[in-house]
């Protein structure tokens, strides 16, 4: 039987290539994504993340008195559990409860997930490069010219200190 112009081979073939050309662009996305995926926080992992750089070593129920809603104990225990798998907390075990500190002040945590975003864009293919300059660009020039003063003093510094490295 012909299917437009095909034979079933070939129509179930071509369903296979695809199916393996999905799969691979899938995977080579989600390699790209695994870093960025662990430093995005949703709401309630922000605001907790908030309290404990605020307040430093706790508890859940440290946690949980200082949080602006109420929120199930099990919720706030299995929060702060999910953040010490993502890496961004350290804990000890306390009696019987876990201590919760996190491993990155926020202004680290900041500067590794821009610079992973950064890395991110500057790993995929060359318009994705040129996009974010030019976005980054346009966003600087609107929010602050003196800060775009600084990016150029910036990069004529980078400029000089690679231009020296060759030279040694």
């Amino acid at each position: 039987m012909q299917i437009r112009g095909e034979s079933r081979a070939q129509v179930r073939n071509t369903k296979s290539e695809y199916a393996t050309m999905i799969r691979f662009l899938k995977n080579r996305i989600a390699k790209f994504r695994e870093p960025l995926l662990q430093l995005a926080l949703g709401p309630l992992e922000i605001s907790i993340m908030e309290i404990l750089w605020e307040r430093g070593e706790s508890n859940v129920r440290d946690v949980i008195e200082r949080l602006d809603r109420q929120l199930a104990y099990t919720t706030v225990m299995t929060t702060l559990d999910r953040l010490f798998k993502k890496g961004l907390l350290d804990r000890h075990k306390l009696h019987r409860s876990f201590m919760y500190l996190p491993k990155l002040s926020r202004e680290e945590w900041e500067q590794k997930r821009a610079g992973e975003l950064v890395a991110g864009f500057l790993a995929g293919p060359e318009p994705s490069r040129e996009l974010l300059l030019s976005c980054f660009l346009d966003v600087v020039g609107e929010h602050d010219a003196v800060l775009l003063n600084e990016l150029e003093k910036k990069i004529r510094m980078r400029r000089k200190e690679l231009s020296g490295r060759r030279g040694s």
